[in-house]
């Protein structure tokens, strides 16, 4: 079978695989992690453990992609006096089943990561357990370790704790609907509307996440619209890239874990341990940022603010909605690439920039990221009054891996993308596209095209003299290689 007849998903499939090995992450999981993890037969139970709850009675939903099989969260809401609301989030305890040093805990060490590509997604645990055994799947009971909230009337975290609890999701929601129902009047979903009282609670959370979002935003946290492309396939045909938009739903569930996470780190410094954190440092290229405000007839300050950076952002998406996507994409290139670091007991922390928040972990998502594993290990070891499980040098090791091979997972689906599109391209060689810088240094300059051209972005191999992250062009495409997913385009005559 050639390339030209070869089904699409196919052909992209090989070029992750390929992609995974190249960047030192392994595609498959090994004979020894197989056999460990199919020999589990059931998930975890409480065991007659009584300090871990019972909160099988409350009405917990989980809100994720329409497809996501692997589900790390559930949240529910009690309203209490003076417009406070006690939220709880509860997280899969990956770790009851995946003991540290086993062989499966081994392949996540190396990947730190699942890794979703355009043809296949390559999965941190098996997907026995990462999709079964430990996901928190709709009508089971799961071991879970929950972060609980009391958030203010004016979305402040007043009171906080973490323990373990058994829970029970009650229905297995989507984003995209709950959006729906939430914003636009829609119908809710029926698992929603069939679970009486679950309605009332949902909306709650979410006055409670606008809450929480409007206060962190006046902390100075930063209000970014980027769009990301999601794979259409006609069976095993790619036949587009589509934008995957931010929505009411996915806000919730972002400022839910973006709360739990700064509970986790407090909760650990609080009781002694080390914890895992992940910084966003100031941006690394900030007079870019100003220059591209400047252009827009706005004023910044000459040295790193994020307060300001969010205002200006914030008048840019009231001016200009429709373009306020590529301004988000550019500033999102010139702040640079977040990281691991280790925080012992009683340092600090130089916080995340686009966040402004200062104590922040990941400990959300322990069945598609290592880091939240190693968090919930340490978090267990805090609440039993245990020796933390790893040493500060193990940290610093795995923070620094977790990082590299993080970087390298993104460069694996960023390939894959670049293939997709070339895929979807290769037939269109000399048509043109309004498009926008998103990358313009030594080693390149690169553009997206813009709505309503392919969600799609390429390196600028002709007439690239002056361009630099967020100006607007004008480019003519002129070549594509699917296997090595070059999407090449010259700037076009006449570009500004």
């Amino acid at each position: 079978m050639n390339r030209t007849t070869a089904p699409s998903r196919h052909l992209l499939r090989g070029i992750a695989r390929r992609a995974m090995r190249e960047r030192g992450l392994e595609p498959d999981f090994s004979p020894a992690v197989l056999a460990e993890s199919g020999a589990l037969r059931a998930a975890a139970t409480a065991g007659g453990d009584a300090a871990i709850r019972d909160l099988r009675g409350l009405l917990w939903a989980s809100i994720d992609n329409d497809d996501s099989r692997d589900l790390d969260q559930l949240s529910v809401a009690e309203p209490l006096d003076k417009g406070a609301v006690r939220i709880l989030v509860a997280i899969a305890d990956v770790d009851a089943l995946v003991a540290k040093g086993s062989a499966t805990d081994r392949h996540a060490e190396v990947n730190t990561t699942s890794v979703y590509t355009e043809a296949e997604v390559f999965p941190m645990l098996p997907e026995h357990l990462s999709t079964d055994l430990t996901s928190l799947n709709q009508d089971q009971e799961r071991l879970a370790l929950v972060i609980d909230m009391t958030v203010a009337a004016d979305g402040t975290v007043t009171e906080s704790d973490v323990y373990r609890a058994v829970v029970l999701n009650r229905a297995q929601l989507a984003y995209n609907s709950v959006a729906a129902w939430l914003e636009a009047g829609g119908p809710a979903p029926p698992r929603l509307e069939s679970v009486p009282g679950m309605g009332e609670l949902l909306r709650i959370q979410d006055r409670v996440a606008q809450a929480m979002k409007k206060l962190r935003h006046e902390r100075g946290a930063l209000n970014l619209q980027t769009i990301a492309a999601r794979p259409v396939f006609d069976g095993e045909v790619l036949t587009d890239l589509r934008p995957d938009e931010r929505n009411r739903a996915k806000e919730l569930i972002e400022d839910f874990m973006i709360a739990a996470n700064g509970v986790t780190a407090r909760y650990l410094g609080a009781r002694g341990f080390p914890s895992l954190r992940r910084l966003l440092r100031s941006p690394e290229r900030w007079e870019r940022i100003v220059g591209l405000a400047a252009d827009l007839g706005e004023r910044l300050p000459a040295a790193p603010d994020a307060a300001a950076l969010d205002a200006f952002l914030a008048r840019r998406r009231a001016a200009d909605p429709t373009r306020f996507p590529d301004l988000s994409l550019s500033v999102v290139k010139l702040l640079g690439s977040g990281e691991y670091t280790v925080q012992l007991a009683g340092g600090t922390s130089e916080g995340h920039f686009g966040l402004a928040v200062r104590d922040y972990t990941h400990a959300t998502a322990p069945n598609r990221r290592f880091p939240d594993l190693i968090t919930q290990r340490l978090l267990k070891a805090a609440i039993a009054g245990r020796p933390a499980p790893y040493s500060n040098d193990e940290l610093e090791t795995l923070a620094r891996h977790c990082t590299v091979q993080e970087d390298a997972a993104a460069k694996v689906e960023r390939q894959v993308r670049k293939s997709a599109g070339a895929l979807l391209l290769e037939s269109r060689i000399g048509e043109r596209f309004e498009a926008i810088v998103t990358g313009a240094s030594a080693k390149g300059t690169w553009v997206r095209v813009v709505p309503p051209g392919p969600a799609v972005e390429g390196r600028v191999v002709r007439g690239f003299a002056g361009l630099d992250v967020g100006d607007h062009t004008r480019v003519e495409l002129v070549h594509t290689d699917v296997d090595r997913g070059f999407i090449d385009f010259a700037r076009a005559g006449g570009a500004g």
